[in-house]
């Protein structure tokens, strides 16, 4: 998912070679990297780069689900999804704390963002056209999100690492929600099987987009796994994703929408078919189905708090020149 955060990124660095060495013995010897600590330049871009991507995947991600709070099924579920939402607030502040202590602000990224410099996950382009669709993305979207993050609890940088792991608490839990939604219709009448294999169909190929183009195609990922951001590369997270899913699709009685899934007994993993990468990059480019809609909501939430904003500054400067006199 936060693989995605790495197309554009510059990892280039300008330092010298033995600084360079110092810095990846620091890396290798599992060491972590703190604000306050020399680092080359490129891993800095590379971290504000993919934090701020993250951040801005988690306050974007809130939208989709949002738009079915006043109409979930019943009260239990309008709270649950509630309660998730909220925290997907949660772990966008997190992350842009993180990301400002590399010396970015949350104005810039937020600029960014809207101006289109800036990219959240693909995933988020997508409508989420029934409740079953609130399911799948608990499910397979947090599901991807969790194979992401367990690994960036390692990340060699200390705030973002420190970050993931009070999220990745929460976003198995998100999961566990998302699969339980799923079951239940799954389980229900005809129609309601239904509408959740009808999701799944439509989610499936966006989900395996998630993780990034494929590994030939990704020219940050080497740099940025040496550097210990990532410790995986995209294809072999897309692959760990895969043979985890696949057993859980078959004990809810759906079926994955792919003729070509099969298990490889020689690698121990499934095969599966191609993905449509051309969709990907359309939609990564911003010609996705709710590309538009999903940007204008961010640009009138900015612009709606600016007047906070305003007056929470000038409060905090009022207590500071009272608390000089």
């Amino acid at each position: 998912m936060y693989s995605q955060g790495l197309i554009g990124a510059d990892g280039r660095t300008v330092e010298d070679e033995e600084f360079l060495a110092r810095f990846q013995a620091r890396i290798d010897d599992e060491q972590k990297i703190e604000p306050n600590d020399a680092m080359p330049e490129g891993y800095r871009r590379t971290l504000v780069r993919q934090i701020g991507q993250h951040a801005h995947s988690e306050i974007v991600g809130m939208l989709p689900e949002g738009n079915w709070i006043t109409r979930a099924p019943s009260l239990r579920r309008k709270a649950s999804l509630l309660a998730k939402v909220q925290d997907e607030g949660g772990h966008g502040l997190y992350l842009y704390s993180a990301a400002e202590t590399l010396g970015v602000s949350r104005e810039q990224m937020t600029e960014e963002l809207l101006d289109g410099t800036a990219k959240y996950s693909s995933i988020f382009n997508y409508p989420t056209l029934s409740w079953a669709d609130i399911g799948t993305i608990g499910w397979l979207v947090d599901g991807a999100a969790i194979m992401n993050q367990i690994p960036l609890c390692r990340c060699s940088y200390g705030p973002y690492a420190r970050a993931m792991i009070r999220i990745c608490k929460e976003e198995s839990f998100h999961q566990r929600q998302g699969y339980e939604i799923v079951m239940t219709l799954a389980q229900g009448s005809p129609e309601q099987k239904a509408m959740a294999q009808e999701s799944l169909n439509r989610f499936w190929q966006p989900v395996l987009m998630m993780f990034g183009p494929p590994d030939s195609e990704s020219r940050n990922t080497d740099q940025s796994v040496k550097w210990k951001i990532k410790r995986f590369t995209n294809d072999e997270l897309r692959q760990k994703f895969v043979d985890a899913t696949v057993p859980q699709a078959e004990c809810l009685g759906l079926t994955i929408p792919d003729p070509d899934l099969t298990w490889n007994e020689a690698r121990q993993s499934y095969d599966f078919g191609p993905i449509d990468w051309d969709e990907f990059w359309r939609v990564v480019k911003g010609n996705g189905p709710m590309n538009r809609e999903r940007v204008a909501a961010r640009r009138k939430a900015w612009d709606d708090g600016a007047w906070v904003r305003e007056a929470a500054l000038a409060h905090a400067a009022k207590r500071q020149a009272q608390a000089a006199e």
